[in-house]
């Protein structure tokens, strides 16, 4: 029996994992986290830790999967490509997941320079929610210590390497989401952000309820957009029909 891969990162590469194991599909999903690891379902093979294009393409080689779901974050362009382009050497069946975009609330840039730009033309307080990611690169801010509060997942790890990055301890606000927009509001009360600075992150990633907690706080909201996609992709509901399709075809 064949199986397929499953780059998860995102909610609905979790929920395309739990998909295969409801129906019997047999699937592999990699995942960048052994935290992303942790939150799947038993009867999935589960391989972690960040892989680049070669590795992948060993990974490929070696278990000859029947088809490649990339279901990483829409910000994940570097791993996007990697994978892509194993795929297509190694003429691998591949899927893009993409999750449904939302109309941008407040102000939006496309780079993080840009963001770094804009946040030091005023000595306003930041709420980011951008992730543990783009901290080295907020550094470029001025005062930033001062200035700039981080909304992460808890990991002693981040919150030794963002300490270590120079941000103010007192300033960091180690939560796991979902979030509703009561807690967004909190957070920005809390933190007597003027600016609330995030990511398209589309329905699933809590955006709505940033931007609605925005308008009734009154403050600024700053989108880095996602990066532009450079192939169709497919929703989970049509990825979920291909693989039952696979199944009943005997071709997983």
């Amino acid at each position: 029996m064949r199986k397929i891969l499953i780059f998860a990162g995102t909610t609905e590469g979790r929920e395309l994992a739990e998909f295969c194991a409801a129906h019997g599909i047999s699937a592999d999903v990699s995942t960048a986290t052994e935290y992303g690891s942790s939150l799947l379902p038993a009867g999935i093979g589960v391989l972690s830790g960040r892989l680049d294009a070669n590795e992948i393409c060993t990974l490929l080689r070696r278990e000859q999967y029947a088809a490649v779901i990339d279901a990483t974050h829409p910000y994940a362009k570097d791993a996007t490509e990697n994978i892509r382009s194993a795929c297509h050497f190694l003429a691998v069946p591949y899927r893009r997941l993409l999750r449904q975009s939302l109309p941008v609330t407040g102000e939006s840039v496309h780079s993080m320079e840009q963001v770094i730009a804009m946040l030091n033309q005023t000595n306003e307080i930041v709420l980011s929610t951008l992730g543990s990611k783009s901290a080295a690169l907020l550094t470029d801010v001025c005062a930033f210590r001062e200035r700039i509060w981080l909304r992460l997942l808890p990991s002693d790890t981040v919150s030794a390497e963002c300490e270590r990055l120079g941000f103010d301890p007192e300033k960091l606000i180690l939560e796991k989401g979902p979030f509703s927009t009561e807690q967004n509001l909190a957070h920005i009360r809390f933190s007597g952000a003027q600016i609330l600075l995030t990511k398209e992150s589309g329905t699933v990633g809590g955006y709505p309820e940033k931007s609605e907690a925005v308008k009734i706080a009154q403050i600024r909201m700053i989108t880095l957009c996602r990066p532009a996609e450079s192939e169709c992709g497919y929703d989970e509901a049509a990825l979920e029909k291909m693989l039952l399709h696979m199944k009943e075809n005997h071709l997983l």
